[in-house]
């Protein structure tokens, strides 16, 4: 089989050949400008990860880097068929939804003496104790409970037959590469593997094993194991809320066709044309991003910036649309039901 692209040249290629998605220089040049301004009144840093979400492990030991794997192995599909209709988690005197909803169920499981993020656990979690474990707070569950009952055992079993059962030893063998980690990420564990097909070119996204390497620099902060000398190279993490965020500044723009399936709220399938062209110049978009604000810290200081890459944009974006929920969401998200996102 042939190799695929990897997620940068996966978002070239898309944007270079995409039919219903466009990537508007304009508003990459104005978001960068806004996000070098933002950067230098220190607004976008390593250190928000752990600052701005109390959820996220506070620790850097191995323990941190377990439930950073924990979290990235089931960090897919968590969004709601309907407003009104969602899967909440209280936790600690505050209710969560979305993702952070199931950081909360996560946590809540081990202050109850669970060990949740041990591979010798949830390599054999039954059901029932998955249920419990991420047991909602409303009437409406997590989506998807059996497909990630079965990447858990799966995933699990791996770990512990490859990497002694901790995710700490994947990662010493990445040799402080962000690039090599991912790859041993994705060759070692088949529900990483986010891949497809665009126009006869076999491609990746590889949004989850990304974000792994991202989450596991930031629960580092970028020290020890975690001091990827290459951690510019990974991408901004192709998923449902980040192309919201780049709509709205007018860094992507949709076609009409496009706009009325989403409004209609059409369910999408992985890899379809148009949600792989959504999350391919997504990537793109974010690269060129990144690009401009470098060219920006030359022009101010005559040398690139390594307070900024694709990953701090990233986050910075995926942070945009939760809180500004109404407004980005003018434009529905493209809804697809996968376990890549």
């Amino acid at each position: 089989m042939a190799v695929p692209l990897g997620p940068r040249e996966t978002g070239k290629f898309i944007t270079e050949n995409s039919k219903h998605v466009f990537v508007d220089k304009e508003g990459v040049r104005s978001l960068a400008e806004k996000l070098f301004e933002k950067i230098g009144r220190k607004e976008i840093t390593l250190k928000g990860w752990k600052s701005l979400h109390e959820l996220n492990p506070q620790g850097s030991g191995e323990d941190a880097v377990n439930w950073v794997f924990f979290a990235d192995t089931l960090n897919f599909s968590f969004w709601s068929e309907h407003e009104d209709k969602k899967f909440l988690v209280k936790y600690k005197g505050t209710e969560y939804s979305g993702y952070w909803s199931f950081c909360a169920a996560m946590n809540r499981a081990l202050d109850e003496g669970i060990p949740l993020t041990t591979a010798s656990y949830y390599s054999n979690i039954t059901m029932a104790q998955l249920k419990h474990v991420l047991r909602s707070d409303s009437n409406y569950p997590i989506p998807m409970l059996e497909e990630r009952l079965e990447v858990l055992h799966q995933t699990g079993k791996i770990l512990l037959e490859k990497f002694g059962g901790s995710f700490l030893n994947c990662l010493k063998m990445s040799d402080r590469s962000a690039v090599k980690l991912m790859q041993l990420v994705v060759e070692n564990f088949p529900s990483y593997r986010d891949e497809g097909i665009f126009q006869g070119k076999k491609v990746a996204f590889y949004k989850r094993a990304q974000i792994l390497v991202g989450d596991t620099w930031a629960v580092l902060e970028g020290k020890d194991e975690g001091s990827f000398y290459d951690i510019d190279k990974i991408t901004m993490f192709a998923d449902y809320r980040v192309p919201q965020t780049l709509l709205h500044f007018g860094v992507i723009r949709y076609s009409e066709e496009l706009v009325k399936k989403l409004k209609e709220g059409l369910l999408f399938q992985n890899g379809d044309r148009e949600e792989m062209e959504i999350r391919g110049c997504s990537i793109w978009a974010v690269e060129l991003i990144n690009e401009h604000v470098q060219e920006l810290f030359k022009k101010k200081g005559g040398k690139i910036s390594h307070e900024v890459n694709p990953i701090l944009i990233n986050n910075f974006l995926w942070d945009f649309a939760r809180d500004n929920r109404k407004a980005v969401d003018v434009v529905p998200f493209h809804r697809v039901r996968c376990i890549y996102y």
